[in-house]
């Protein structure tokens, strides 16, 4: 009775720990008044600390938000109310840790480049504490004075830049590389293609600048590249170029980046340069200091290049009078199979230790996506999977969770991989990713979490063994090295010894297992396109696509020089389903169910199945991909996937009880596109690959 007596319940816990952190709250508060006689390291310790305790409050608050009162081991009265107000305290700290920290932050850039910064500083941090602890009218007045206060400094400040350049003015002109708008008192608006003076450069990657009419202020240096009278970053000398890699470092830790001049290279440049919301999210400790806008996302966005469904359409050759991947075998009337070089099935397991942002930003997908590439260039199509996660442990992510029914193939964490490429250099890139919204503004965007690359063959040529392989993963973008997912974690490490050993197991991590091929699984490779990355859920899917595709163009094609439009909906509207996965996974339900009725002898004649697959997807998926009833697939929108969800469960419900789709079409409450010659037509010209990746 007495062990029973002292359980103490999850909401408990929650209660007494909230208690530790309004303690250190308190604590760290009083020493803040004293920020404006410290030193700069000083205040950056602060700094820091002031970051790391919002963590734990946006943690703590995560937890209780995910309690239940079920699970309690005992009886709790005044649960909810008890809960509420507690997430009310933790939402008050929250935001009183975060104004704090955004005006240390400010402070430690404008520590040194303001002749009165003491005072300043002293000025500021008193007009915080008394923000937070009395919430008073005040703080208008108060900022009207610093304004004219700053006037002041800045007049005074200009007559010491010219000073401060000496002979190194030559590296201290940069050029804008987008439009920046002040976000805080101090920062300096420009345009893109301003010319701009660095006075100061501060480690933290807000830099003290001046531009043509003598305006001066704070500028974030990832929007500035070495200014050249020939171009923006172009035709450096040897030492012009090893400023411009530390300009466009934007880590603390001092990443190279390093140019390049490849085809998609643009997004990356995108993905590091546009970071108006990610600077303001890293600087209130919303995320860590090594998340970065998505580069495989931004990718996506250039066109079709990188989607599936462009590399499902068969490759002509150089001279557009024969197909080089599809090729017929008449012995066994069907397509003939093509071994590649890559060829392979892989498991994504986990992901460990992967920090969760704070609650300023909510989470609308956690996933990872990966493509085939070679250090340089992205080689095949960027493939998503879904994770899952509990609220009990929100910094390890899963796939492929033990479902009723059929797997969503968003979530199967079985990918094959296809590429005949002969890059010595080849592997997969793996980039864990989240979708948010934020709070405040609304504004929708996707972020990298980390990436890692697996080679794929070693210096000989010989392909690695299939294991399972523990990924550290990086952060920044792929084109960044030596940058980390979270610094703070080393930060700890470096505390003590005990620190540095468990350091390594507290580091983000991927875990994927290759996994030998047998003779079927081979078989069944072989006779896809020679660059595709895909789930193992819908193989057999692309297996019939693939054959129906080879009766059609080779073997039932009169004239292999005509080139006119083919009728066949299955070629002209298939590969859409690549980019729609509720609707492959409608045809996968569909089949799965017509396939169960079918006697062996049926399942082994090839013919037959794919006659009734034909049939099947004229019943299933093709009528839905004209609907207007159903909404626009939009990734990482639960209402939309909801609705579309119910919708498509709802029409296949309706198929089986009126044996097939035709009543359903003639309808008159069904509403459908206005007819479109594509819709049945297959262009194969205008939509086969015109070259090789």
């Amino acid at each position: 009775m007495t062990g029973r007596r002292g359980r103490t319940g999850p909401l408990q816990s929650v209660l007494r720990r909230g208690r530790e952190l309004r303690e250190q709250v308190s604590s760290l508060l009083q020493e803040s008044k004293k920020a404006g006689t410290m030193d700069l390291d000083k205040k950056k310790n602060l700094s820091q600390r002031c970051l790391e305790l919002k963590k734990s409050v946006d943690e703590n608050a995560f937890t209780l938000h995910n309690l239940k009162k079920s699970d309690e081991p005992a009886p709790v009265g005044n649960y909810h109310q008890r809960k509420e107000e507690e997430e009310k305290q933790l939402l008050m700290l929250s935001q009183q840790l975060e104004k704090l920290a955004s005006v240390l932050s400010r402070e430690n850039v404008m520590k040194g480049s303001i002749v009165d910064e003491k005072n300043k500083a002293s000025t500021k941090m008193k007009q915080v504490n008394e923000d937070i602890e009395e919430d008073d009218d005040e703080e208008c007045d108060e900022e009207s004075i610093e304004e004219e206060e700053e006037e002041e400094e800045e007049e005074e400040e200009e007559d010491d830049d010219e000073s401060k350049l000496g002979d190194d003015s030559a590296i201290r002109h940069f050029s804008t590389l987008g439009d920046f708008t002040a976000q805080q008192e101090g920062d300096l608006t420009f345009k893109a293609s301003e010319l701009l003076l660095i006075i100061d450069k501060k480690p933290d990657g807000w830099w003290l600048a001046k531009n043509t009419k003598g305006e001066s202020g704070l500028v974030p240096k990832t929007y500035l590249a070495v200014y050249d009278k020939e171009g923006v970053g172009q035709g450096a000398s040897d030492e012009e170029t090893e400023e411009d890699i530390e300009v466009t470092d934007e880590t603390a830790g001092g990443a190279e980046i390093l140019k390049r001049t490849d085809s998609h290279w643009s997004a990356v440049k995108k993905a590091i340069t546009e970071n108006n919301t990610l600077d303001a999210l890293t600087t209130m400790g919303a995320v860590p200091a090594g998340f970065r806008p998505s580069t495989l996302a931004q990718l996506l966005e250039e066109g079709v290049q990188f989607r599936a469904h462009y590399f499902l359409q068969p490759e002509l050759t150089p001279s557009k009078l024969a197909f080089r991947d599809l090729v017929w075998n008449s012995e066994k009337g069907t397509i003939q199979s093509r071994p590649t070089r890559i060829s392979l099935i892989l498991t994504l397991w986990n992901c460990k230790a992967i920090p969760f942002p704070g609650l300023s930003i909510q989470v609308l997908s956690r996933h990872v996506r990966l493509c085939l590439f070679d250090g340089n260039r992205v080689l095949s199509n960027i493939h998503a999977v879904r994770a899952t996660w509990q609220p009990k442990n929100p910094k390890t992510w899963t796939f492929s969770p033990r479902i009723t029914g059929i797997l969503p193939c968003l979530l199967d964490g079985d990918c094959f991989v296809r590429s005949n490429s002969p890059s010595p250099d080849i592997g997969i890139l793996f980039e864990l990713g989240i979708t948010y919204i934020r709070n405040s503004t609304g504004e929708r965007g996707e972020l990298s979490c980390g990436w890692a690359f697996l080679k794929l063959v070693d210096s000989s040529g010989i392909p690695v063994p299939s294991k399972t392989y523990e990924l550290l993963l990086n952060g920044g973008t792929p084109y960044e090295k030596g940058v980390e997912v979270d610094p703070s974690i080393s930060r700890k490490a470096s505390i003590g010894v005990f620190h540095q050993m468990i350091a390594p197991r507290k580091q983000p991590q991927l875990l994927v297992k290759l996994r030998s091929l047998n003779t079927r699984s081979k078989d069944i490779l072989n006779l896809l396109p020679e660059v595709l990355v895909g789930s193992m859920c819908y193989i057999h899917l692309l297996l019939f696509y693939r054959q129906i595709l080879g009766d059609v163009l080779l073997k039932d094609r009169l004239n292999m020089q005509n080139a006119d439009l083919l009728s066949n909906p299955i070629l002209s509207t298939f590969p859409k389903l690549m980019e729609q996965p509720d609707l492959m996974d409608a045809l996968r339900s569909a089949w799965a169910e017509k396939e169960s009725t079918l006697k062996r002898s049926e399942k082994r004649d090839r013919e037959f199945l794919k006659s009734v697959f034909t049939l099947v997807y004229h019943d299933s998926v093709f009528p839905l991909l004209q609907s207007l009833l159903l909404p626009e697939y939009r990734w990482a929108e639960e209402e939309s996937e909801g609705t579309r969800w119910r919708m498509i469960a709802d029409f296949l419900k309706q198929n089986r009880e009126r044996d097939g789709a035709l009543p359903s079409l003639l309808s008159s409450e069904s509403l459908h596109k206005a007819f479109d010659i594509t819709e049945i037509a297959y262009d194969f010209l205008g939509k086969a690959q015109k070259s090789g990746p």
